[in-house]
């Protein structure tokens, strides 16, 4: 039996972490010098009220021991498997790996280690299509290989300023002091780029749903919001994606601690790849709870 790992910036939300049976690593994420671990004592919307009064928290964030790994994994073993996949975030932005491949050479069953060289919910896509792999049936091999595709192909949008859009009713108007309009972003090969600015809901959700579906077809998509007050961009984004002849899954997640130490407020966005046909045709839409 195949087990799934990974760690708690790939932001994985609970229906897919419950569908494929994936073990989540929790990072540390220290707010005003006390340390939690994420998604354990600290989840999202924890995290965000904190930034709803001032001042705003101080935030750091770090790689998990080697021992939370191997309590992960130890989990997996219990359950049946007898190799693990385990898929972090790149090490070019975290020492996450080397704490992994410290545990590895302690771990009860074959550690199959991925760097996925991304982040975010870039990190989960890798892990999501690789667990769907397994449930078909591949080998750890294959669903390492499969892991590393995504990585080459996944995609990502979105914008920082989505609380000035709806604290200005959803169009930015002169003496907001952002009149020609937010940035709308993507992370490409490890810079953030622009690729438009938009003054309105309709045209950040327009510009971010037009590059996500020139991504492919068959795309699994992950649709993020940070606080709650950026919700109505989440909302208006996932309308213009499901039901998507180029879409095959839409789920919604939120941007955890450890990603939203770096990412502030008021983010939102899309994250897609191309996933493998099936040889199923239906296409299912899974709207995760919030």
């Amino acid at each position: 039996m195949l087990g799934f790992c990974t760690d708690s910036g790939a932001q994985l939300p609970p229906e897919l972490v419950g569908r494929y049976g994936i073990v989540v690593v929790p990072l540390t994420v220290t707010v005003d010098g006390v340390e939690h671990q994420e998604g354990v004592d600290l989840d999202a919307e924890g995290f965000w009220d904190r930034f709803a009064r001032r001042p705003a928290p101080s935030v750091h964030t770090a790689a998990p021991p080697p021992g939370r790994f191997l309590e992960a994994w130890g989990d997996l073993a219990a359950q049946g498997a007898t190799e693990i996949v385990s898929i972090h975030t790149g090490s070019e932005v975290s020492s996450t790996l080397d704490a992994a491949r410290i545990a590895a050479e302690m771990a009860p069953v074959p550690v199959h280690l991925v760097d996925s060289h991304t982040a975010s919910f870039a990190v989960g896509c890798c892990t999501w299509e690789a667990a769907e792999a397994g449930k078909r049936g591949a080998t750890a091999d294959e669903a390492v290989r499969i892991a590393q595709a995504v990585a080459a192909t996944v995609g990502n949008v979105f914008v920082v300023g989505a609380l000035d859009l709806v604290r200005a009713g959803g169009r930015l108007g002169p003496g907001t002091g952002n009149e020609g309009g937010i940035p709308v972003l993507s992370l490409i090969e490890g810079k953030v780029q622009p690729i438009g600015r938009a003054t309105s809901i309709d045209e950040a959700c327009d510009q971010m749903a037009t590059y996500v579906l020139k991504l492919g077809d068959g795309l699994r998509v992950g649709l993020s919001v940070a606080d709650r007050g950026a919700a109505p961009l989440w909302e208006a984004l996932e309308s213009r994606l499901v039901g998507c002849p180029q879409v095959r899954e839409v789920v919604r997640y939120r941007v955890g601690p450890s990603v939203g130490a770096h990412s502030g407020p008021g983010t939102a966005g899309a994250v897609a790849y191309p996933a493998p046909r099936l040889e199923e045709p239906a296409r299912a839409i899974h709207r995760v709870r919030r």
